[in-house]
């Protein structure tokens, strides 16, 4: 891990750019380091993302918790993949045709990306843990969904996950969710234009946790109310302190 930039933010969050080997990320660490770590997870673009992820990393600062996010395989300035970007091409010529999108379409453009995520996220705990400002132990927050859930099955080091419901949700994902064991807490946009609602019902039904919580609320996808942030924050105070 080598860090590129750092500033620090009017509220004494310390926020710092840094690359795993050709993948970007952001780092957030808030005055009372060492803390334990939240990843933020997003459906790719941290350009984009950038202004979400850094309210999200103050909240959390707020109550104590270091923040991290990396850039998604294909995403920003990473090279594409030729099958992903066939398959974006396949779900929005169905959506403009008012069409489902068909299971072998969210097969194509899901499970390759989890594949080459998820290690990369371990590979970014390897090194986040091995700072002296990181005392764990550790949360995911955020999308793609399909990643979270891999991730809450496959490393033993995430204590809880708040999960967001807004993206499409490969087969094989319900299988991994029976097999999910820790803390959840999900977040559900009502009204999501571009998602299938009984999915999202379907996968939090599949999660094998003992304690597993559903927030859902009325609106699109970016409609997430402000509010939810604190009982978030409150789950992560719960199974994280």
């Amino acid at each position: 891990m080598r860090f590129t930039s750092e500033q620090r933010l009017d509220d004494g969050v310390l926020e710092r750019e840094f690359t795993l080997g050709e993948i970007p990320g952001i780092l957030w660490t808030p005055a009372s380091a060492p803390a334990p770590l939240i990843l933020l997870g997003h459906p790719g673009g941290l350009h984009k993302m950038r202004p979400r992820l850094v309210a999200r990393a103050r909240h959390s600062a707020e109550h104590g918790f270091a923040s991290a996010t990396i850039e998604l395989p294909g995403s920003g300035d990473r090279p594409r993949s030729a099958v992903a970007e066939q398959a974006r091409a396949d779900v929005r010529r169905a959506v403009e045709a008012g069409e489902p999108v068909d299971e072998e379409i969210v097969d194509r453009l899901i499970l390759p990306l989890v594949e080459k995520a998820v290690p990369e996220w371990q590979a970014a705990l390897d090194a986040l843990l091995s700072l002296p400002e990181i005392g764990g132990p550790v949360g995911y927050s955020g999308g793609v969904i399909a990643i979270g859930v891999r991730l809450a099955v496959v490393e033993p080091r995430i204590s809880a996950a708040v999960l967001f419901a807004g993206s499409f949700v490969p087969r094989a994902t319900f299988e991994e969710a029976r097999q999910v064991t820790i803390p959840l807490h999900v977040l559900l946009q009502w009204d999501d234009e571009g998602n299938d609602r009984q999915a999202a019902l379907d996968l939090f039904d599949a999660f094998g946790t003992k304690e597993k919580t559903l927030h859902a609320n009325l609106g699109g996808h970016t409609g997430v109310p402000q509010f939810e942030g604190d009982p978030a924050a409150q789950f992560f105070t719960r199974h994280l302190s």
